[in-house]
This record gives C-alpha cells, structure tokens and sequence, in this order.
C-alpha cells in the first residue's frame, strides 16, 4: 500500500458467517442442531459433534463452527415443542442446501402442520408432481434438518408407518406427541 490509501473492506458476501452448533436432550434422544445466520441448517438424531461437523464442511467449507448455546434460536424452539407448543418448529428460519427439487419436497413438508399427516403421493401431488412419488421419497430421506422439516409426518398410503432416518419408534413418538391417532399394521 502506498501513500495514504485506505484498504478496501471486503463486501458482506465475501465475509464467512459463523455457524453455531449445539448438542441437545430431548425425549427423542440426542438431538445436535446447527444455523448459520439465525438459519437452522442441520438438525440430526443421535449424530455426535464430529459427524455434524463434518457434514457443515461439506456444505459450508469457508465458514467457521462454534459451539453456541441457542443457535438460530433452535434449542428454544426444540424445548418448547417437546413442552407442548407444538408450532415452536414452525416459526424457525430454515436453510436447507439441495437441489432444487429437493427443496421444493422440503418445502411442501413444512406446510404439513403437527397433527396432520400426508402420505408420499399427496406430497408429490401438492408440490406438483404426481408421478415422482418415490423421488419425494428420497428427497424426504435426505432431509438435512430434521422436525423443523418435518419428514416425520410422511406415512405410507395405506396410513401406516413407513420408513423413518429416526427410526419408527422414534416417529410414531413425533406422531402421538403431535397428536396424531395413528392405524396398526
């Protein structure tokens, strides 16, 4: 540099954002949340710090991981659901990385409300593709964030459990929790 010239700042879309991470109870098992910019990104089952954090490299290789004690107001959230109020997850700001037509599947998720389920066919059918039911499942599968995205509420055709990343156990809790009457197979 030379003279009296002053260094240029580097444009907001340049600067990294810090994701936080958090490590959560809950009566579904360990939970282990992050957000980036107030945006919940991932929310595993059972997944150990290592694991999230490598997934976050991947998705997010320039940004920096912090341990934080509420990020993207996550935690909050979570404990307030598991208490009761079953549209805490609903009022979390999401960013999901995928493509597009998984986001499309994962936004059609979240328009299922607690209490309500919907099979992989009225979900292909309500995001405008009704013949691609088995790539809503798959998309479903990949969700990266968990309740918030509620892949939960996706039940086969027949009204029955299908399968569940969580486990079946584990979601026909998520499914009596939200109040949902469920049929046996």
């Amino acid at each position: 540099m030379t003279g009296n010239a002053i260094p240029a700042r580097p444009s907001l879309s340049t600067i990294a954002s810090v994701i936080g991470i958090a490590r959560i109870a809950s009566p579904v098992g360990p939970l282990t949340l992050a957000a980036r910019d107030a945006r919940v990104c991932v929310l595993q089952f059972d997944a150990d710090d290592r694991t999230v954090r490598d997934r976050l490299a991947r998705g997010y290789p320039d940004e920096s991981i912090e341990i934080h004690g509420d990020p993207g107001g996550g935690v909050t959230a979570l404990l307030a659901y598991f208490a009761g109020d079953l549209e805490a997850l609903d009022r979390l700001e999401v960013e999901l990385t995928g493509t597009s037509f998984q986001k499309k599947v994962w936004a059609g998720l979240r328009r299922i409300r607690a209490g309500r389920t919907a099979s992989y066919a009225e979900l292909a059918r309500a995001i405008d593709a009704p013949r691609a039911v088995r790539a809503v499942g798959a998309a479903n599968g990949a969700n990266p964030v968990a309740l918030v995205v509620p892949c939960h509420r996706v039940i086969g055709s027949n009204g029955t459990l299908t399968g569940y990343g969580g486990g079946l156990d584990r979601k026909r809790w998520l499914l009596e929790h939200e109040g949902c009457r469920l049929r046996l197979a």
